[in-house]
């Protein structure tokens, strides 16, 4: 999981008088160890048997939205969103585009970008992966950090450049379009061309742009004001992609918002400024008409992009989501696949309208990848024992570190508790990790010492800043105790509401479980290996759900330190 082509979290990441370490000598002096840490899932929708010639979607389970899927020569490369997680960008490569390991972080030097206090879901929004002439590109927005920008490299596996900031091209979602006699577009979702009719009119622009100076030039055009029928006052078209197919330019966009309405249309035209038609058939892909009785639902479907295979098939990678009851989810917009039919007259079909995304389907006949290192699909167990030299790249904190407060050694990771908080909204000493199955475990055995009333050390189920909860040990009165706390919005207090405690031995080692079902969380510690003692049993986990908590992310696990002292005082305005 950490070899030579994977660029994790390495431990040389913040060197430098810049980020020499803050706070006092004691809360440096206090740490938390945590020897391993374990997850394992599985989801209900998955007990359809898979065929030695089939996939299983997702893809790529839990928080992995926004997906761009490209193929350079006869790889397959994908990046998804992370919004104000560190590092961010995932980049993902596959030789048959069901087999995914991830090489990297595109974002993993905390000087590239400055995520400061900005909510959890703002930050990195939905990138896209370009190749030409030997150069990787990802175009991306920093929302309320900088705006537009492209970054690149040689190898998909980094290191990614420092940013270029295109200071002419507003709005998100901006996307290259290489065209085959050597020219670049770039095309990109921004205000329309006159005062918005209604809420969420937006419109895709397109220009030229030179790919050695990175300056856009020549004419800027509107490719689509609205949607693809402004009568019918169509919400946030967005995503925009150009792709060549014969003689026709297609421009592939979201519409509809990225909830339950969502859903892709296509327009084509015999230029990459258009004009561009819109198919009568639209969208090409949607599930917002299906009945929500539907067994196992996925919902939420767009955001697309398609490719075209060594054998001269189409796919298109997209995002959806699976709700357990209603449109509440906590595993965030996943990456799912389909192949793409192809009309009479030319018009790609990634799924009929009423048709449900099928959980298994046929794989792309190409050969098939290497057996990933950590899986990405299906129900699957990954236990971390610490013992690399650097975490394996799936590891995220909250927002750059300013200081380095984690290292590696021994066999066990040790986080140094800091007066920043996880409801704080600033970089706390917090790894966490994606849930990403509808019922999941996770757990880890850490051995704290807290110095001081208000320390605490242990594991999070966290979506945000505002929402989360926390089990593991902390000193009350002057003893130690094993607690949860629950986080349900910015009016409770920084760390919650203690749901529940119990006093446990100073200095011994303890395993702690968080085990989400469905819409129930369940809390256990353990002073004996496996001898789970219950703490919590049923917890609301609806707090853990995008329709809660808002925002684009789904929840994580990970472990957390904290050190007693004053935290860090919330900014007065929050946003998600």
């Amino acid at each position: 999981m950490t070899g030579r082509n994977v660029r994790g979290l390495k431990l040389a990441l913040i060197a430098g008088a810049a980020l020499a370490a803050a706070g006092s000598a004691a809360a440096q002096d206090l740490t938390a160890r945590f020897d391993w840490f374990d997850y394992r899932g599985s989801s209900p929708a998955n007990a359809q048997p898979l065929g030695a010639d089939q996939y299983r979607n997702p893809i790529m389970s839990g928080f992995y939205p926004d997906p761009s899927m490209i193929r350079a020569g006869d790889d397959y490369l994908l990046v998804t969103s992370t919004f104000s997680y560190f590092p961010g960008l995932p980049v993902f490569r596959s030789s048959d585009m069901v087999n995914w390991t991830q090489v990297g972080n595109a974002i993993d030097r905390p000087g590239q970008l400055d995520f400061g206090r900005l909510g959890l879901s703002r930050a990195v929004f939905a990138p896209t992966i370009s190749f030409k002439d030997g150069t990787y590109y990802i175009l991306n927005t920093c929302v309320d950090c900088g705006g537009n920008y492209v970054i690149s490299a040689k190898d998909p596996a980094g290191p990614w450049s420092d940013p270029i900031w295109l200071k002419t091209i507003g709005g998100i979602d901006p996307s290259f379009f290489h065209d085959a006699d050597g020219r670049t577009y770039i095309v990109n979702n921004e205000e329309p061309p006159e005062p918005a009719r209604y809420e969420g009119h937006r419109a895709i622009w397109g220009q030229e742009i030179d790919l050695k100076t990175m300056t856009p030039f020549g004419p800027r055009k509107v490719l689509v004001n609205g949607g693809v029928d402004i009568s019918t006052k169509p919400i946030w078209i967005e995503g925009p992609h150009i792709f060549k197919r014969g003689d026709w330019y297609y421009l592939s966009c979201a519409e509809g918002g990225t909830a339950e309405g969502h859903s892709q249309v296509i327009l084509r035209s015999k230029s990459p400024l258009g004009p561009f038609e819109p198919w009568s058939g639209n969208p090409i892909l949607t599930q917002r008409d299906l009945p929500r009785d539907r067994a196992h639902p996925i919902t939420s479907a767009g955001h697309a992009q398609l490719v075209e295979a060594q054998d001269g098939s189409w796919w298109a990678s997209f995002l959806a989501v699976q709700p357990y009851e209603g449109d509440f989810y906590n595993t965030g917009r996943e990456t799912f696949l389909l192949p793409v039919t192809w009309t009479e007259d030319g018009w790609p079909v990634i799924l009929k309208n009423g048709e449900a995304i099928p959980r298994v389907h046929p794989r792309p006949k190409l050969p098939a990848g290497p057996a990933r290192p950590v899986p990405t699909s299906g129900d699957f167990a990954v236990r971390d024992e610490f013992d690399g030299s650097s975490l394996p790249p799936y590891w995220m904190m909250m927002r750059q570190p300013k200081a380095q407060w984690w290292k590696l050694g021994g066999g066990a990771l040790t986080l140094t508790a800091r007066p920043d908080a996880l409801g704080s909204q600033a970089n706390p000493s917090y790894f966490g990790r994606r849930q990403q199955h509808l019922n999941a475990a996770a757990s880890t055995r850490v051995v704290f010492t807290p110095h001081r009333d208000g320390d605490r050390a242990g594991m999070a189920a966290l979506q945000s800043d505002d929402f989360f909860y926390f089990l593991g040990l902390a000193q009350e009165g002057g003893k130690t105790v094993v607690k949860v706390e629950r986080r349900a919005g910015p009016k409770d207090p920084i760390h919650g509401v203690t749901v529940a405690s119990a006093p446990v031995p100073r200095g011994q080692p303890i395993e702690l479980k968080i085990e989400a079902k469905g819409d129930k969380y369940d809390f256990a510690y353990a002073l004996k290996p496996g001898q789970w003692t219950s703490l919590v049993q049923g917890a609301d986990g609806k707090i853990l759900s995008t329709k809660t908590a808002g925002g684009f992310v789904g929840a994580t696990f990970g472990p957390y330190a904290y050190s007693g002292q004053t935290p860090t005082p919330a900014p007065q305005t929050r946003s998600q």
